[in-house]
Formats: structure tokens, sequence, C-alpha cells
């Protein structure tokens, strides 16, 4: 008995391999056996010359490589999964009526053609081809997946000669990538025109070109990664698909924002309350005091602004356009106005045309300056150089600086060309005109006629209480120089310092004395009371004077202007200014330029010429 007979009558005692279960109504998978044990099972069969009589094929490939349709409603739960009628041998002649195949890009491809058995001593005999056969002996030649179950038995069933595809490769199907998508309508931008309060549309101005959020809002969610559906060669191999990227909220998380785990999923949330910005970079979202562009300031991208914020800037900013908020920082050139309302304007680059305008803060421009304007109320101007500038602040210092119309309280300048410059303290190392530019300086002498004319004011008060001093003092020593007053004057004198003791019997002529003289020492006392409050009216009236006196001097003290090398021609005049009003430099940029290009009267001419040093400072009274 040969090897395969014997392995088919085991078959068909029942000793069936792992995984298999054989019963009176059919045959069945074990509904917890692994996919392995089914397919080491399945081979078993096969290669001991049977096959599965009315198998289920769609039930058969779902055990064997779980891919393909779900089972039927009826058999799921269930302990045992029928999926064909019985196990037959597949005897040698039947086999040989089964040809080869021919595989290219992963199909196989079999001719369908009548078939006969070769019967000794007589014709060919027609014979048919059976689907579950079909299986098993491609199965042994190496198609153990794929194979298309209703185009196979459609032809089988028909007889026709066909040329088809009967089984096919299972590509792996990738999964999806892990995914962060936004949330919030919180985080965009809104380019509408901005609507002003009387109900006009301002078209330089977009509606909310940086986003404000709330704390605690959603921003990003994560969309966690999807596995991909492994596929399967002809030969059942598995082809694993690639595996999905991952991504984690950490890499988008910047500052102000926190990640939270939900019940609806992962999220990124805002920390804090403030502007939303993007790296370009890293991708990161921060949330901050600060709004932070990248885009540059256009009619383009940003229109004009209007910020609450502080505000960094790292594009360039256009001309006529404009930036107006607090602490400002741009990055790029700026060739349009910037206005701030405190804090500090720092442009790393060039300021070109435009302007820099600040109520309260310094302003810094480490690049050129030219043909701009840059003015502080309160606060110091620093420049590393500036051409044809209006420039005004409580403090100017600028590198090199030509053809510069300046007005502050302190001006220092490394170099100095055809510049117009008017301040109380002028510090410049070297200064010369500029082509047909003069180099002109105005050292700002406070206006004293202010104190003046209180002095004046006070001096008849004190030459008049003085007077009246005098005058009580002659009346008094005209009183006392009486014979009876000044005798009794010394006498009481003497004993109250007990240098004469008086005796019972003068007793009563002293007191008769002291009533003698008593209307004339009355008059003394009230012209002395007299006296004395014209002594504190002097006293006073010179205290207001030297009050003002001081105030005058330190007013004076401070103006001077320093020189250390000419190279050509300059000219110092004073400059006068009201020391109690407004800032001196606190003015238009038309009105500064020309308060230092043109002469009045009363300036006093202090230094002419191309000889140095310069060095003068008021001199107080």
């Amino acid at each position: 008995m040969s090897d395969d007979a014997t392995a088919l009558e085991q078959t068909a005692e029942g000793d069936l391999p792992a995984a298999i279960v054989k019963r009176a109504d059919g045959i069945y998978f074990e509904a917890d056996a692994s996919a392995v044990s089914c397919l080491s099972a399945v081979s078993q069969i096969f290669l001991s010359s049977a096959y599965f009589a009315g198998l289920d094929y769609a039930v058969f490939t779902k055990m064997l490589y779980n891919c393909g349709p779900d089972l039927p409603e009826s058999l799921r739960g269930k302990p045992l999964l029928r999926f064909a009628d019985s196990i037959e041998p597949f005897h040698a002649p039947r086999r040989g009526l089964y040809k080869t195949f021919k595989v290219i890009n992963g199909e196989a491809e079999y001719y369908f053609e009548p078939v006969f058995f070769e019967v000794p001593d007589m014709p060919p005999q027609p014979a048919r081809l059976n689907f579950d056969e079909f299986v098993s002996d491609m199965w042994v030649k190496g198609i153990r997946f794929g194979i298309d179950a209703p185009a196979v038995r459609d032809v089988i069933a028909t007889g026709r000669l066909a040329r088809i595809i009967v089984a096919r490769r299972l590509n792996a199907m990738p999964g999806r990538d892990a995914a962060i998508v936004e949330v919030s309508q919180d985080i965009h931008r809104s380019n509408a025109p901005r609507e002003m309060s009387d109900g006009r549309l301002d078209l330089q101005a977009f509606q909310n070109r940086f986003p404000q959020v709330k704390p605690h809002v959603k921003l990003l969610r994560k969309v966690p990664r999807a596995p991909g559906v492994r596929g399967f060669e002809l030969s059942g191999l598995v082809l694993e698909p690639p595996v999905p990227k991952d991504i984690e909220l950490t890499s988008v998380a910047g500052e102000g924002t926190v990640i939270e785990s939900l019940r609806d999923g992962e999220f990124l949330l805002s920390a804090v309350e403030g502007f939303l910005s993007v790296d370009p970079g890293s991708k990161r979202i921060s949330i901050g005091p600060k709004i932070i562009s990248r885009e540059g300031v256009s009619a383009r991208t940003t229109g004009n602004l209007q910020l609450t914020g502080e505000y960094e800037e790292f594009g360039d900013v256009q001309e006529q356009r404009s930036v107006e908020g607090g602490n400002i920082t741009i990055h790029g050139n700026v060739f349009g106005n910037i206005n701030s309302r405190g804090g500090d304007i720092v442009l790393s680059r060039n300021l070109m045309g435009g302007s820099a305008v600040n109520v309260d803060g310094g302003i810094r421009v480490q690049g050129v300056a030219s043909g701009a304007v840059l003015q502080t109320k309160k606060g110091e101007v620093a420049l590393a150089r500036a051409e044809s500038c209006i420039i005004s602040g409580t403090r100017v210092v600028i590198g090199e600086a030509s053809n510069c119309e300046i007005m502050a309280e302190e001006v220092v300048i490394k170099v100095a060309e055809g510049c117009a410059i008017a301040a109380r303290r002028i510090e410049i190392v070297h200064a010369g005109p500029r082509k047909n530019s003069e180099m002109l300086l105005y050292t700002l002498v406070p206006d004293t006629s202010k104190f003046d004319k209180k002095i004046a004011e006070l001096q008849p008060k004190v030459a008049q209480a003085l007077r009246e001093a005098k005058s009580r003092k002659e009346e008094m020593d005209e009183i006392t120089g009486q014979t009876e007053v000044r005798n009794y004057l010394t006498l009481a004198t003497r004993v109250r310092k007990r240098e004469v003791t008086l005796t019972p019997e003068q007793e009563p002529l002293f007191h008769k004395m002291a009533e003698a003289v008593g209307p004339s020492l009355r008059a003394v006392a009230k012209i002395s009371l007299a006296m004395k409050a014209a002594q504190v009216q002097q006293e006073q009236a010179e205290e207001e004077v030297t009050k003002v006196q001081r105030q005058k001097t330190a007013v004076m003290r401070g103006s001077r202007c320093s020189v250390q090398l000419l190279t050509g021609d300059v000219l110092l005049r004073t400059m006068s200014f009201v020391p109690d009003g407004p800032a001196a430099h606190d003015r238009p940029a038309k009105e500064v330029k020309a308060k230092v290009r043109t002469a009045v009267p009363g300036m006093e001419k202090l230094f002419s010429g191309h000889v140095g040093p310069i060095d003068w400072h008021l001199e107080s009274d």
C-alpha cells in the first residue's frame, strides 16, 4: 500500500490533523485554532492526495489568512466553523487532468481546455474538472492563496476554452499615518477688511490678522495612526504593510500650551490667554503676550496694524504701511511708519524713508536710518548711522550722522557732518560741514526772565521790611533813652540779676519808679513787637529771594557743548527755551527742522570757526 493511500485511510478513519474536525454533517475548523495550525492541517490533507469536497472557499480563506469578507452571521461565535462537506481521495488519474500555470506579476494564468482520461486499448475518454480538486492541485503546485473561486467555478461549469487569471496576489494596504488636525476656529486669521466705529470698512487693515485665544481652548487634536492591512503572495507568504508614521503633539507644543488626554482624544490646549504664533521652522505653536509675525507688513499680508500687545516682526514693513502698538521689534527693513504708545521700538535692520515715533520709550536702529523721522517724547534714540533724518528725544546717541536735524536734551555723536543740532548737552568727537550743509550747533539755554522777575518783585518787600524794622528800632531807642526810663531799666536789670538787693525801705520807692515809667515801658513793648514782625517779614522775603536764586542757578546749570575735533567751519549759538514748559524737543518733525535750521534774534554767537576744540558751558550768576 502506498504512503498516500495510508494517509488517506487514516483520514477516512478520522485521524485528522489538529485544527480540523470531521463530523457526519461536514468538515469543520476549530474556531479557536490559530491560522498557523489551520495552514498546517490543510497542507497535510492536500499533500496526502486528498481534497475537500464541497469546499466553501470564502470560509476556508478567512480561517487560513483572516482576509476577505466577514464570516456569515450564522457562523459567528460558534466553536466549530463548517467549511467543506467531506474529505475525498485525489487519485493520480484525476490529478493528471490538471496542468501547470504561468505566474506573471503576481497573477497566475491557467488555460482551460477539454480534458480526457487515458484508458488502455480505448480512445481517450472525456472528463470534467472539479473546483475542489483544482484548489488541492494548485496548493501542491504552490498556489495557496488568492484563487478567484467564482471565475474558476464558472469556466469549469461551462466547459469552455478560456485563458483566465485564476489567482491573484493580494498587495498589502498601507495604513494611515498619525496626523494633527485643527479643532478651533480661534487659531484662524480673518483677512476681511476691518470695520470702523462709524460702520465703514478700512480697506487698508485686516479684521483679525493675529488671533488671540483664551485659556483652556482646544487648538489641535492628534489623530492616531491606523495600521495597514497585510497582503499575501500566491504562495501564502505574508506581505507586511509599512509601519505608519507616528507624530506626537509635543513636536508642536510651544510656550503657553499644554497637552491633555481627554475622553475624545489627545489635545493641545492653550494654557494662558494671549496671541498665537507658529514658528515656520519647527511648526511649534506658542501663546504669549507678544505678537510674532514672519510675513512682513504689506497690503498683501497684513495691511495696516493696530495692535494691543507687544509685536515682533521678522519680515519687512513696506512703504505706506503703518504699525501701531507697544514694544515693537522689527527684524526686517522698515519703509513704512512705526508708532508705539510705550515700551521700546527696536529695528534690527534699516529704516528707509519711513518713521519711528514713540510716546514713552526708546528707539533703537541697528542698521542705517535714511530720510526718516525718529521721535520720542520721553526716551533715548540710538542709531549706528543716520542720513538726512529728523531726530528728537530725551537723549540721542549716534555713531555717524550726516545732514540731520536733531533736537534733544542730550546729544552724543562720534562723527557729525552737515547737521543742525540743538540740545542742552552736546558731546561730539568729530564735527564739520558736509558739501552745502553747514554744521550748526545750538546750546539750549534756559530763559531765566521768570526768575529775574520774581526776584525783582521780592526786593522791594525786603527793603520795605528793613525800613520798617529800622524805624521801629529808632522809636524804641528814643523812649528808652529818656533818663527816668533808662534809670529804671538799669536798676530793674541789676535787681533781676541779683546784683542789687533792695531794703524794705527801698522797695516802695522802686515800685513807685515802675509806676512812673509804666506807660513808656508799655509803648516800648508794643514797638518791640512791631519791630520783630518787620524783621520776620524781612527774613521771609530774603529767604524767598535766595530760593528763587537757587532755582535759577539750578536751571542754568547743565548747558554745555563739547567738540573734540573740527573738520571744517562750525557755528555755535545759544537757543532759549522755557524750563518749566513742554520739553524743547517735543514738537512736530517740521518744527524741529525749522527750529534748528533758522537763526532768530536773541541768539548769542558762542563760537564760529574751524579750529577747535570747543568746550563751553553756561556760567551761573
